[in-house]
């Protein structure tokens, strides 16, 4: 294995559970029973209504994301966390297979927001679905891109990361939010890699310490790597249509909506909101 192949493989074992395809196996849909790992920081996701936490793994917020690089855009089925706008649990799923949130917004939509769109979306994503978007900053110096190593680089192994966070329901209305407005479009702004611009309407976000996301993680196998989120507590409507011209087109290569972790809520594995 040549060096670009040795490290590549480092990086993707690291991000794996950021950008995971594979969904949610459990019979819970909170993570809180047996015993829980030792020595790890605090973990992701969780409901951002609760404030308390008692994980006492300290690292420092990573900076604004307008002063970090963009290095990926993903999306989840249904939401990762957990508010009072978005708090129906979606379910199990199939064989176990399941997990997230969808948002109450979701539950008295028109029958005109509902119609089905004439081609497929997403590998799937219907109206009145929920997800949660991700926009991930690395401290790095490293350019938006597909695949796990991204958000860092063999000379910049340990980065600092940010996740800038939405939950929209999906409709089928023209007049809703445009997804291509949050798309990166190449190019910087103030010499950092850039979206034109992050939702502005759906409340203040929610900041707090925690790790990477996704089905691999669970209360006896915790996330090592230190994330900064901000979590905007409201859903929002979104244009099933946009999204959908985005999966066709982007620099990420995202076509399908990722799996998501049980909810965290050992207070053990969470840290303190303030």
């Amino acid at each position: 294995m040549n060096t670009t192949n040795s490290m590549n493989s480092i990086i993707s074992g690291l991000l794996l559970g950021l950008f995971s395809l594979t969904a949610l196996a459990g019979k819970d849909h909170e993570d809180h029973e047996g015993e829980v790992c030792q020595g790890f920081g605090p973990q992701a996701p969780r409901d951002i209504s609760l404030m308390a936490g008692e994980n006492n793994s300290r690292f420092s917020f990573a900076p604004d994301y307008q002063a970090m690089n963009l290095c990926d855009i993903h999306f989840h089925t249904h939401a990762e966390h957990k508010s009072e706008d978005f708090s129906i649990y979606s379910g199990a799923g199939e064989k176990g297979m399941g997990g997230g949130y969808r948002c109450q917004l979701g539950e008295n939509l028109s029958a005109k927001e509902r119609v089905k769109p004439a081609r497929e979306i997403c590998n799937g994503i219907q109206p009145g679905d929920t997800i949660e978007v991700h926009w991930v900053h690395s401290s790095c110096e490293v350019a938006p891109g597909p695949g796990l190593g991204s958000c860092l680089s063999e000379q910049c192994a340990n980065p600092a990361l940010r996740v800038e966070t939405q939950v929209f329901t999906m409709v089928n209305d023209p007049a809703a939010l445009d997804f291509n407005d949050f798309a990166y479009r190449g190019g910087k702004l103030d010499g950092y890699h850039q979206v034109k611009a992050l939702p502005a309407d759906s409340g203040m976000p929610v900041e707090y310490t925690g790790s990477t996301t996704g089905p691999k993680y669970d209360n006896q196998h915790c996330s090592a790597l230190q994330v900064s989120w901000s979590v905007r507590p409201r859903c929002v409507k979104l244009d099933i249509n946009s999204l959908g011209k985005w999966c066709e087109n982007n620099v990420f290569k995202e076509t399908t909506a990722h799996g998501v972790r049980k909810l965290v809520t050992d207070p053990r594995l969470l840290s303190e909101i303030k």
